[in-house]
């Protein structure tokens, strides 16, 4: 038995995730995976806003002092979550760190592509003691790859079935998996479906004056109404057209673009303009299924998005006779899949198991991913 820690602050920028997990065995496919701890801690507002400029701002000298604050924080984060579970860090392997994603630039015919993760490993191991696991997504984008989603990888190791299946995933971004039936030879199909809860959090953000952060229960959106127009404005993008696989993220459903569209549409009342980006999400999640090589029988959501019973309730319409589900009925976490990915993560690389899915990313070979920091 090993203990790995994994840690994951996503497009959402909630704050930074944390789960202690328990393999059993070398191999690549554990032989019993044992969650033990797994905790959240939401970022301050103030910090939150940091990220946000940074990601849309720069410059040079506030990425390099927000890398090494990440670090502190992800580093606070994971001494939390080992002092609640009793555990010392001298018995934790390895951790894995996503860090905060700044900016990923997919791959294109014309470009390479590039991706940029902050919150400094080594300052981590300081903190910690532990042996760090960090830049994930680098070696696959080398390999010509995505670079995301890489927790597809770890859908397909914790949550094939014995039917075709689905995990949604509707964080900032939202992104699926599809797996085959366990035992079939028929490739699994995962990527990025567009916007999550981004554009609809970024919204209510503006139109409240900060005084929300988010659509509590779906509230704004279930009191408005769609308007086919500004909805269009979103469905055209040309990103929606594109076969898997593919990613994508706050660089390309910015919030300019956001500001764009909320000036443009300045007339409707914000519950309108809240209504119509729920149902942007939901329409764009339900039609990606188009991409699915696979015949699912049941669909488990995750993330924050799968909290918004207007987005759900609509997704379900859109997607039936499919039953959407929730990912605890698998036996895990929804909140704490993604660390756990990473905890995963770290574990192969440790053991030198190539962890990039190609039918997800769609790199040039198999490779093990991430870069160690000894403690």
């Amino acid at each position: 038995m090993s203990i790995y820690l994994g840690l994951m602050s996503g497009t959402s920028l909630d704050g930074v995730d944390v789960a202690a997990v328990s393999f059993e065995g070398d191999e690549e496919r554990p032989r019993a995976v044992e969650p033990l701890m797994f905790r959240s801690s939401p970022y301050d507002p103030s910090f939150r806003d940091r990220i946000r400029r940074a990601i849309a701002e720069g410059p040079a000298s506030s990425l390099c002092d927000l890398d090494f604050d990440l670090g502190r924080v992800f580093g606070a984060a994971a001494l939390e979550t080992l002092a609640a579970a009793g555990l010392a860090p001298s018995g934790v392997r390895a951790l894995g760190s996503h860090g905060q994603t700044i900016w990923h630039q997919p791959p294109e015919p014309a470009r390479p592509g590039s991706t940029l993760q902050l919150g400094n490993p080594s300052v981590i191991a300081e903190m910690t003691g532990i042996e760090v696991v960090s830049n994930f997504r680098d070696r696959d984008v080398a390999a010509g790859g995505q670079g995301a989603p890489l927790t597809a990888y770890t859908d397909a190791i914790l949550f094939a079935g014995t039917e075709d299946r689905v995990i949604q995933n509707i964080g900032g971004m939202a992104n699926l998996t599809a797996l085959p039936a366990r035992g079939s030879d028929r490739s699994p199909v995962a990527f990025d479906t567009g916007p999550g809860v981004a554009l609809i959090d970024g919204a209510v953000r503006r139109l409240t004056a900060g005084a929300m952060d988010y659509d509590v229960d779906g509230r704004l959106a279930a009191s408005g109404r769609v308007h086919a127009g500004a909805l269009e404005d979103w469905m055209s993008d040309p990103y929606f057209a594109v076969p898997p696989p593919k990613s994508t993220g706050r660089e390309y459903f910015s919030e300019t673009r956001l500001a764009h569209w909320l000036d443009d549409h300045g007339s409707l009342p914000a519950a309108d303009l809240v209504a119509t980006l729920t149902e942007f999400t939901a329409r764009t999640i339900a039609e990606s299924f188009r991409w699915l090589t696979l015949d699912p029988t049941s669909c488990f959501l995750c993330g924050g998005g799968a909290r918004n019973p207007t987005l759900v309730d609509r997704l379900a319409t859109l997607v039936s006779p499919l039953p959407l589900g929730d990912l605890a009925a698998l036996g895990v976490d929804p909140d704490a899949r993604e660390a756990i990915a990473f905890a995963l993560l770290a574990r192969q690389h440790t053991l030198g198991i190539s962890a990039n899915a190609l039918w997800a990313t769609g790199a040039s070979g198999l490779r093990v991913l991430g870069s160690r920091v000894r403690a």
